[in-house]
């Protein structure tokens, strides 16, 4: 069992809060235990992070409805959070680029969120890459095995000219006179100090003079990559994979973003699942039901084999032990539940017909003289 907190608890929120409560609750907590606003206080510092990785999963709709359903597990598998879907911090500036946006600021660069309490913003010139998103396709059998899939993908990568500077060759950017080499202009206001972007330089704290002629200045390109990402055994529908470092390129200097593949499951033609448990429905004959036979079932990794007892009635479900999923904590596999019921054929030869005949006038003098009704008004007055 983890010893991690409710997130609904960490945020001080019922669980039947909207979007909008939830955020605003983030930010008020986030403003409250900030460890700049707290002298630098380690308890703070974690009660920061705390608050940042609940709304991490609260804040995100896909992330919050696996949380209700399986609680902190969901996102433990595979060593802490950000393998599993939740997101895992480890520093104050992760934060900042997570959840800038909530503040006021751009997610990857901090924004007003990280200024307002005196400015644990990447230095200017210095802004993380943007990360990315997917949708992960998968069907039961990878997830039962656990797969390596390859993605191909649309980034910014540096220009291979001006080696990301947005300078022509030659040439390099030069300090801006506005903010002289800041990004911000300051202002304070009450207990704040408040960092707006120089609108010279737009935040970057350089200009340019002679622009790189094949990115524009811009010091980046789009280019066509290929990404394999390892995708664990017993993963769920809705977790989100974090692959580091594989988003659009920072500034020089500046990291890359990440990668985020959101896990969708295939619907698969023989199977349904429930957690780590699969379904499936097998026809069989009248006579198997009455009399009794081993029959043949599938299963996500080939064929097994399953007893079905004399006399078993129509829609019984039987349990194969071990033949489901693994599960994303990984303490064993689920099960697989086979349902059975009788096919009705569509075509009788005549001597199945008269069979039948014969069988249905044995129950009938079997059940005496009362009627079908009769014996159903019985049953219920037992």
């Amino acid at each position: 069992m983890s010893d991690k907190r409710d997130y609904y608890d960490v945020l001080g929120v019922q669980r039947g809060a909207v979007e909008d409560e939830i955020k605003k609750a983030f930010r008020k907590k986030a403003m409250e235990h900030h460890p700049d606003r707290n002298n630098g206080d380690k308890a703070a510092e974690l009660k920061f992070k705390e608050c940042a990785e609940a709304y991490g999963v609260l804040g995100d709709e896909e992330k919050r409805r696996t949380y209700d359903q399986f609680g902190h597990a969901a996102f433990e598998r595979g060593g802490g959070p950000q393998g599993a879907g939740g997101q895992h911090f480890d520093n104050v500036e992760d934060i900042f680029r997570a959840f800038g946006d909530i503040f006021g600021g751009g997610a990857g660069s901090g924004g007003t969120f990280g200024e307002m309490f005196g400015g644990r913003r990447e230095r200017p010139g210095e802004r993380s890459g943007r990360s990315l998103k997917l949708v992960l396709d998968l069907t039961l059998e990878d997830v039962d095995q656990g797969v390596e899939r390859t993605v191909s993908l649309k980034r910014q990568e540096h220009c291979a000219t001006c080696a990301g500077s947005g300078a022509k060759k030659g040439t390099s950017r030069t300090t801006c006179a506005g903010c002289g080499g800041r990004g911000q202009i300051h202002r304070s206001q009450g207990f704040f100090t408040m960092a707006t972007p120089c609108p010279r330089c737009n935040g970057q704290g350089t200009t340019l003079k002679d622009p790189c002629a094949k990115c524009r200045g811009a010091g980046k390109e789009t280019q066509q990559r290929e990404i394999t990402i390892k995708v664990p055994a017993g993963i769920e529908e809705g977790v989100q994979l974090r692959v580091s470092g594989e988003g659009d390129a920072g500034d020089p200097g500046a990291p890359r973003g990440d990668l985020y593949c959101v896990v969708r499951e295939v619907e698969h033609k023989i199977f349904q699942r429930s957690g780590a448990d699969v379904i499936t429905e097998i026809p069989v004959s009248f006579s198997q039901m009455a009399l009794g036979d081993e029959v043949e079932v599938p299963t996500l990794r080939g064929r097994g084999k399953m007893t079905i007892p004399a006399s078993t009635p129509s829609g019984k479900v039987f349990r194969l032990r071990g033949q489901g999923l693994p599960t994303m904590d990984g303490g064993g596999r689920g099960d697989q539940l086979v349902r059975v019921f009788i096919e009705v054929p569509k075509k009788l030869s005549e001597r199945q017909k008269e069979i039948l005949r014969e069988f249905d006038d044995i129950e009938q003098k079997s059940a005496g003289e009362r009627s079908f009704f009769d014996r159903i008004v019985s049953y219920f007055n037992k």
